[in-house]
C-alpha cells in the first residue's frame, strides 16, 4: 500500500507543477493585467490539459522509478 502513496503523491505534484506552469505562463501571455485568478483558472483548466498532465505525470513518474532502481 506504501508505494502505492508514494505513487499517488508524486504524480500528483507532477501535476501540480504542470498546472502552475500553465497558469503562470497564462499571466505572461496577458501580462496580467485586468486578468484575474478565476479567468486565468477558466482558462487553464481543461479536460485536455487535465490529459497531458496526467499522461505526462505517469511517464515521468515511470523514468524517474527506472532511475531510482538503476541508482
Amino acid at each position: 500500500m506504501r508505494p502505492r502513496w508514494r505513487a499517488l503523491i508524486e504524480v500528483a505534484f507532477i501535476i501540480f507543477l504542470f498546472y502552475s506552469n500553465l497558469l503562470m505562463g497564462e499571466f505572461t501571455r496577458s501580462n496580467g493585467r485586468g486578468k484575474t485568478l478565476g479567468a486565468a483558472l477558466h482558462d487553464v483548466v481543461t479536460p485536455v490539459n487535465l490529459l497531458i498532465g496526467v499522461v505526462s505525470a505517469v511517464i515521468g513518474y515511470g523514468i524517474v522509478e527506472i532511475l531510482r532502481r538503476k541508482l
